[in-house]
């Protein structure tokens, strides 16, 4: 059964929240990139800007947990729009500091940290707010259209940076970047929801996180599914991120990464709308399933270091963890109780930002010790592992889709 992709668009309040997450995705895509060339500008010293990146990744780690407390706390468009505002005057500041030449590595570091840290709240309130905006035969449609208009966002964002940076400096891309940030603030406020939608107040911080963490622990297929992404992270983080680079340096160069990157991402819209217009009631069987396709850049990498498997390779794998994001958003979204799913969403993204340095940590001296090829295939064969021990679990085989589309 199919549903049009566009047909959650009739419905105001996703509107305004898809058109808030796309510019925020666009924003966050243009910031990292300007954010490293002021370093650069500033310093040239990869360590400084190791630290600045870094400071922006510890305060997702430390405080992703507290951002899916606070959603499920107070309203979390109200929220999105405090972030937002956030995000742009941190923004703001970084541009100023840059293009009236008082930056220093400290500040920004500060800065990053801030921003990192509003990531943090930002991401468990977005993620659990689509089933909020939709009825429940759109839910598959609508985290498909969300995630399609996200990588949309990524390439826009991505292009636009270069050009900033290449044509008016990294100081006036972050001060576009800030504009960007404040027009997803903007978008944000046009989400009222109903009052009866409206969250309860709480008054224990501490025991809403352990409530939170016994509602994750109590579904075996969230928690499996959870530790199955820690692996296949943490092994995308490794190879892609640091063997890729490598072994397109020896072989394709650097443009043709560059290119496979794209193709992924291309891989990655297509798979959205494919996920879109089809959803059998095992969804999230099929998707997990479909994370083996994943394995096939290690193996492209390691084996046939040659530009045409590789390109295919990554768009097969662009396609098929698209199904699986489109799948596992909506069985959560689904099965797990309103007022716990952004506490929810906030564990599974903890798991996720642990895994993805620890892979990038552990990759260079294993590819030294052990040889690049050896590596990346290794990599591949534990992601299918992961993959088969996780479809043992009889609920992720037998979960089924409570909403039919209609």
């Amino acid at each position: 059964m199919t549903t049009p992709l566009l047909a959650p668009l009739r419905e105001a309040q996703f509107r305004a929240l898809v058109t808030g997450r796309t510019l925020a995705y666009f924003g966050n895509a243009v910031a990292p990139f300007a954010l490293a060339f002021a370093v650069v500008d500033l310093t040239g010293s990869a360590v400084d800007l190791g630290l600045v990146v870094g400071a922006r990744s510890l305060a997702n780690v430390l405080l992703v947990l507290f951002g899916g407390m606070l959603a499920d706390r107070l309203p979390r468009s109200v929220i999105l729009q405090g972030t937002e505002t956030a995000a742009a005057l941190t923004q703001a500041t970084i541009a100023a500091s840059v293009l009236g030449g008082f930056a220093s590595v400290p500040l920004l570091a500060g800065l990053s940290l801030v921003n990192g840290a509003v990531s943090a709240i930002s991401l468990p309130a977005a993620a659990s707010l689509t089933s909020l905006t939709v009825p429940g035969p759109l839910l598959a449609p609508a985290n498909a259209l969300v995630r399609l208009l996200s990588n949309v966002g990524r390439i826009a964002g991505a292009g636009l940076a270069g050009v900033l940076v290449a044509f008016a400096g990294s100081g006036w891309a972050l001060g576009g970047n800030a504009l960007l940030f404040l027009a997803a603030e903007l978008a944000y406020r046009r989400i009222r929801l109903p009052r009866s939608e409206q969250l309860p107040d709480r008054r224990r911080p501490f025991g809403e996180l352990a409530e939170g963490w016994r509602e994750f622990r109590a579904r075996s297929w969230v928690w499996i599914v959870v530790l199955q992404f820690m692996v296949v992270n943490a092994v995308n983080a490794g190879a892609l991120l640091v063997i890729g680079p490598l072994v397109a340096d020896d072989t394709f160069g650097r443009t043709g990464w560059g290119l496979a990157l794209a193709v992924q991402t291309a891989g990655a819209l297509l798979g959205g709308i494919v996920a879109a217009r089809r959803q059998p009631r095992r969804m999230l069987a099929i998707g997990v399933a479909l994370v083996m396709v994943d394995a096939l850049p290690m193996l492209a990498l390691g084996e046939t270091p040659y530009l045409l498997p590789l390109l295919f390779a990554m768009f097969a794998s662009g396609v098929a963890i698209e199904q699986f994001a489109v799948a596992w958003d909506v069985s959560l979204q689904e099965n797990i109780p309103p007022d716990k799913l952004a506490r929810v969403y906030s564990y599974d993204m903890l798991g996720s930002f642990v895994a993805m340095p620890l892979g990038q940590l552990a990759a260079g001296p294993l590819a030294e010790h052990a040889g690049r090829s050896a590596t990346l295939l290794g990599g591949a064969a534990l992601i299918v592992g992961a993959t088969v021990i996780a479809l043992i679990n009889p609920q992720i085989r037998g979960l089924v889709r409570q909403a039919s589309p209609g």
